[in-house]
């Protein structure tokens, strides 16, 4: 019963607001200035917290469901993982003018070596049927003077927990390139004063992408493994957009014969 009142109050309440906002809107044309500066300022402190309330709910509401962690994955897999961007929104959605090693969220990283840059990063919203993912990741590339251009992606501790050069460890995305051009994918795994480095070239013939480290003939340490992560290397980016709308991580057994 409380409930229910409480309810129809806050009903009362928000009509109330309601027909106050209507007759401020329709008196704005002939309001005193002084009065109509303030009726600005609350209206604008008020839009900003109803933008935040849209934002969040357009987000919550909209398909796919964010903090969806299900992608499919091998048979016998006992690690996986989408990273944090593509899961949920970050507070700091994109970066323009994107200096090197600037940071989406708290696992990915921007590095470069341009002079001037002309690179845009930003988190979007996935919307179509077909996405898993609740997010994506865009960037844009104007002109390029640098080298090199790669993406870093921090891997979680679990992931090189009771790891053995018998797993494999699988990366799968969704790619959509304006302008082909070539992406590598390079393992980085720390293990005392060395780091284990197994690369990989990722086709682009079709937007669904995978590819496998094999860990069975690297030098790895087992017993000394300390992080990882994994750089997605673009080359020749110039006048290029990349749109990644989803990358996930699963490491499973290597299967013997």
């Amino acid at each position: 019963m409380a409930k229910a009142i409480s309810t129809f109050i806050d009903r009362l309440i928000a009509r109330r607001e309601l027909r106050r906002w209507t007759a401020e809107a329709r008196n704005a044309a002939t309001a005193p200035l002084p009065a109509l500066r303030q009726s600005r300022t609350r209206a604008r402190t008020l839009k900003a917290r109803l933008d935040d309330l849209i934002h969040t709910a357009d987000g919550r509401l909209a398909l796919p469901l964010i903090g969806s962690n299900i992608f499919p994955v091998p048979h016998g897999t006992d690690w996986s993982w989408r990273p944090d961007l593509w899961r949920g929104p970050l507070p700091l959605r994109g970066i323009a003018a994107a200096e090197t090693q600037s940071r989406l969220g708290d696992q990915v990283t921007l590095h470069h070596d341009c002079k001037q840059s002309e690179l845009t990063i930003l988190q979007t919203r996935n919307h179509r049927e077909e996405d898993l993912a609740p997010f994506g990741l865009r960037m844009d590339v104007f002109a390029f003077d640098g080298s090199f251009l790669s993406l870093a992606i921090e891997l979680p501790a679990d992931a090189i927990r009771n790891l053995t050069k018998s797993h494999l460890i699988r990366l799968s995305a969704q790619i959509e390139v304006e302008t082909p051009l070539e992406i590598f994918a390079r393992l980085n795994v720390v293990h005392g004063p060395n780091t284990e480095q197994v690369t990989r070239e990722l086709s682009l013939k079709s937007p669904e992408v995978m590819i496998e480290f094999d860990l069975a003939y690297s030098g790895l340490n087992e017993k000394r493994l300390e992080k990882a992560w994994v750089d997605l290397i673009f080359e020749n980016p110039e006048m290029n957009q990349v749109v990644i709308r989803d990358l996930t991580f699963a490491r499973c057994p290597r299967a013997e014969f």
